[in-house]
């Protein structure tokens, strides 16, 4: 059983001391722990440094100079000569701050606008306190010390090395470069820090294949592709050696990506069926055939009030069925004879009822005028009586 690395840290893999993400503590040019920007050499005039993005000069002795305590700037949010004396340090064009309002809801008197935070000049982005640090700046690789190897990063100036495409579903890497005195130990060593294993092929040609455990431990092996090994402190050609770590295709991992995309796929069609059962309509009952039974059945079904609905439409799917013929011919006569006798009935109570529909209504009109009419005489005596005071 191989031993477990996971807990253990890898040096070089977080170069930064601090997080940037959670980092509240000011920033500081002025310290005496770096090197300052003015004592840096100059940078060679080389194809690679034309294609950087170029910064804006600012004077030597500004950069020296500034500090990032925010308590060193008492500058009022409402004196406008304040704001365009920073904004023209910034390199900004001073904004029209006075006379007209850029926006008419900002209040001079209280230094901010209703709803929104005041801005302050000391914020990221404006240029005197430099924005979080982006995530194409290039991490710096130190050097990682095993038990019985050490690791020496490449050279910052050269590319990354070239890797090929990542096949679906990669678990496996390989790892050219290794020395000849290499073991399995020695590689689990190394690579183990960066997940788990779970096999290890190696090769007499100081190569080897590894497979993780998990598809984003293989970004972080490719991490320490480019590093030099060397084996304890022996500087032997045997024992010391240039990884070079590269996608590897692998069945096992193809097969395993093919699985999970089938399960995914089998989720995402039972998640559509319970969606659309969910939506869909419920089927009516089904319908039973015709028998002498059903058919005596269905006759005093269509004579009761509560299931004529239902005989009914049981007696249409009959007729579409085909289901008449000479011997139930009086049968289906008579069934039909019930059902016209039935509606005619309904149809008369509809009427009636109709009719008294109206007559009620006429009945409220005619009591709502006299309401009115009551309520007119009411208000006419007030009139007067108020009129006669």
């Amino acid at each position: 059983m191989y031993k477990d690395y996971r807990s253990s840290r890898v040096a070089g893999l977080n170069a930064l001391p601090f997080d940037p993400a959670a980092n509240n503590d000011p920033l500081q040019f002025n310290g005496s722990s770096g090197q300052l920007v003015t004592d840096c050499p100059p940078l060679e005039n080389t194809a690679e440094n034309s294609k950087k993005r170029k910064r804006a000069s600012l004077p030597p002795e500004g950069i020296c100079n500034m500090t990032m305590d925010s308590n060193s700037i008492t500058m009022p949010m409402s004196d406008p000569n304040a704001w365009a004396t920073a904004m023209n340090n910034l390199g900004m064009p001073p904004m029209g701050i006075t006379g007209q309002p850029l926006m008419p809801d900002f209040d001079p008197s209280l230094g901010m606008m209703a709803g929104i935070t005041p801005m302050n000049p000391m914020m990221p982005g404006l240029g005197m306190v430099p924005a979080a640090l982006s995530q194409d700046v290039p991490v710096v690789k130190e050097i990682i010390h095993c038990k019985s190897c050490t690791l020496f990063p490449p050279n910052p100036n050269l590319p990354p090395p070239a890797t090929r495409d990542r096949p679906p579903g990669c678990k496996t890497v390989f790892v050219g470069g290794l020395p000849e005195n290499a073991t399995e130990q020695l590689i689990m060593e190394v690579f183990g820090q960066c997940g788990d294993i779970t096999a290890i092929r190696k090769s007499k040609k100081n190569f080897c294949h590894i497979r993780f455990a998990e598809e984003p431990t293989v970004d972080k092996a490719l991490f320490l592709s480019g590093y030099r090994i060397r084996l304890g402190s022996s500087t032997d050609k045997k024992d010391t050696g240039r990884l070079h770590v590269d996608f590897a295709q692998a069945r096992d991992d193809l097969y395993e990506w093919e699985c999970r995309q089938r399960m995914l796929a089998r989720e995402e069609r039972h998640r559509r069926k319970m969606e659309e059962d969910r939506l869909r309509p419920p089927s009516p009952p089904p319908i039973v055939h015709y028998s002498e039974h059903e058919c005596g059945q269905l006759g005093d079904k269509i004579k009761d009030d509560g299931k004529f609905h239902e005989a009914v439409r049981v007696l249409l799917t009959w007729l579409e069925r085909g289901e008449v013929n000479r011997r139930n011919a009086n049968n289906f006569y008579s069934m039909i004879q019930s059902s016209n006798s039935h509606i005619r009935r309904l149809m008369s109570e509809k009427s009636q009822h109709e009719k008294e529909m109206e007559e009620a209504k006429d009945k409220f009109k005619t009591a709502l005028a006299g309401i009115l009419a009551q309520s007119g005489d009411v208000e006419a005596r007030r009139q007067r009586k108020r009129g006669e005071r």
